[in-house]
């Protein structure tokens, strides 16, 4: 918040006592007084030698910005010096005298007195950096102490549908947002880093089983095409209802949490599952269902037999120190989405989330005001870039529109995404699940006018023929990947346990896309 004066008084602080001849009461009121943190001398110091040096600009450009200024005339300096630098033209005390006078604001800067008197006052350009981290970190410390103030009225009123729960979710995401507006770490990097940085990863992938340099999901065939989940990858899984995206995403999500439990953290990875569409009792009761291959239907109605339910009580106490986190709050914003993970990921070190599935996500009011489209290419930005800032995988279900079902095969594409654009666009992962067992059955023949008995007969064993080639596999799409080749991946999956797996080499279905 910028602060109004004449001419800026070199001592930051309240009074102190021995300068104030008052009435003692109102002197202990005044020391109690708190000014808001700002340091003068670094900001006329700071524009002293942009003015001298125009230079002097290049090293806070990238991060300090007009508002970051306790002082408002000094905020109105700033802003004039980088809009002639950025046009080419010298900011000195004799051009910024000119553009004041053309914006007949002068006096409100003190006059140019006060612009010689910031010359004076520069320091030389190798200082210039370290005083604009002192002027940004001042403004942080008023920007918190505003944010505070918020938080306290906030919690005093509120409305009536607000809970404790979304302040708090709001709070976070304001000092977030604050803590992130003005990193001034960031930037290039030499090329040799950047080198460095690959040839560890490199390393990691040829030291680790299997080659992968990502998180392996334990499906052998889709691990080989992709290196396993990549950190900062956001990854796409698409698929019409009943394809199997949930029961594949759980899959992965407990083969990955698994493996970390049982590795004490050398593999595997902590899983945040965030789950709009299930409650977290579904889906653990799917997971269970799949690890004591027992049918969730009879699960779910209670017809098990004694030994049955011996078996699934089992199984849960295996199953209790994994270390998979389920969040089911539904139409959770992309914002508090990403609270949430960033709390994982602080507390338990966080290294995959899915997200099940990505049209529940619900995107700011303005994105909602402007359409679906919109509002999909918000959250997709939204999950890539926290992918990017954990760096972590995030695994996201999405539907496919209606239109694959109209060609024959049904094989899904990536213009069956819906919105696809942002979609597409987003992600380094593309993935679609299709599988024909699920089209075939469908296709049951029925007889036809005037058709005789052997001809239905005939039909009816093609049929049959053809489902019991399809009969438990599955296939996922690699469509897109930004880094590796695209392809398709055999897999088994039984739809009594939602369960995938991988299907043998052997397998007439895997010949249609390896020949061993």
């Amino acid at each position: 918040m910028n602060t109004t004066v004449t001419d800026p008084p070199q001592d930051t602080h309240a009074h102190r006592d021995d300068q104030y001849h008052g009435n003692p009461q109102d002197r202990d009121a005044l020391a109690g007084f708190r000014s808001m943190p700002h340091n003068l001398d670094a900001e006329k110091a700071l524009l002293g030698a942009i003015l001298v040096n125009n230079r002097a600009y290049e090293q806070v450009a990238e991060f300090l910005k007009p508002e970051h200024f306790a002082v408002e005339q000094h905020a109105k300096v700033f802003q004039a010096a980088e809009k002639l630098i950025d046009h080419g033209q010298i900011a000195d005390p004799v051009t910024l005298k000119r553009f004041f006078e053309n914006e007949n604001s002068l006096s409100e800067i003190g006059g140019p007195a006060y612009l010689t008197d910031l010359a004076a006052s520069a320091v030389t350009v190798i200082n210039t950096r370290e005083y604009g981290r002192i002027v940004y970190d001042l403004y942080l410390k008023r920007e918190l102490i505003n944010l505070g103030e918020d938080v306290v009225n906030g919690a005093y009123g509120g409305e009536v549908d607000e809970t404790a729960s979304d302040q708090i979710e709001r709070a976070e995401q304001a000092l977030y947002d604050l803590a992130t507006s003005g990193n001034y770490e960031g930037g290039f990097q030499d090329f040799r880093s950047s080198v460095i940085a690959a040839i560890n990863t490199a390393e990691a992938a040829h030291k680790r089983d299997g080659g992968l340099a990502g998180v392996a999901t334990d499906f052998l065939d889709l691990d080989a095409l992709l290196g396993g989940l990549h950190s900062s990858d956001l990854v796409i899984l698409a698929g019409r209802p009943s394809m199997g995206k949930t029961a594949l995403a759980t899959n992965i999500a407990f083969n990955v949490a698994h493996n970390y439990s049982r590795s004490q953290g050398a593999e595997g990875a902590v899983v945040g599952f965030f789950s709009l569409e299930m409650s977290a009792e579904q889906l653990a009761s799917r997971i269970l269902s799949e690890q004591a291959e027992l049918s969730s239907d009879r699960i779910r109605k209670g017809l098990l037999e004694n030994e049955e339910f011996i078996k699934l009580v089992g199984a849960s106490n295996t199953l209790h120190d994994i270390p998979l986190f389920i969040d089911d709050t539904p139409a959770l914003t992309v914002s508090a989405l990403r609270t949430r993970a960033r709390r994982l990921k602080r507390r338990h070190n966080l290294g995959l989330i899915v997200i099940d599935y990505l049209q529940l996500v619900s995107g700011s009011a303005n994105s909602r005001n402007d359409g679906r489209v919109q509002e999909v290419s918000e959250i997709t930005r939204g999950l890539k870039t926290l992918a990017k800032e954990l760096e972590v995988p995030v695994l996201a279900l999405s539907q496919l529109s209606r239109t694959v079902e109209q060609r024959d095969p049904p094989r899904p594409q990536l213009a069956d995404l819906r919105e696809s654009g942002s979609i597409e666009q987003d992600a380094d992962v593309v993935m679609f699940i299709y599988r024909e067992e699920y089209y075939m059955e469908r296709k049951k023949p029925s007889r036809r006018a005037d058709e005789d008995e052997g001809k239905l007969v005939e039909r009816l064993e093609r049929w049959e023929s053809a489902l019991q080639d399809v009969h438990q596999v599955a296939e996922v799409i690699v469509a897109k990947q930004r880094h590796g080749p695209i392809g398709n991946v055999p897999m088994h999956f039984n739809g009594a346990f939602t369960r995938f797996g991988n299907l043998s080499k052997d397998h007439p279905y895997r010949q249609r896309f390896h020949g061993d």
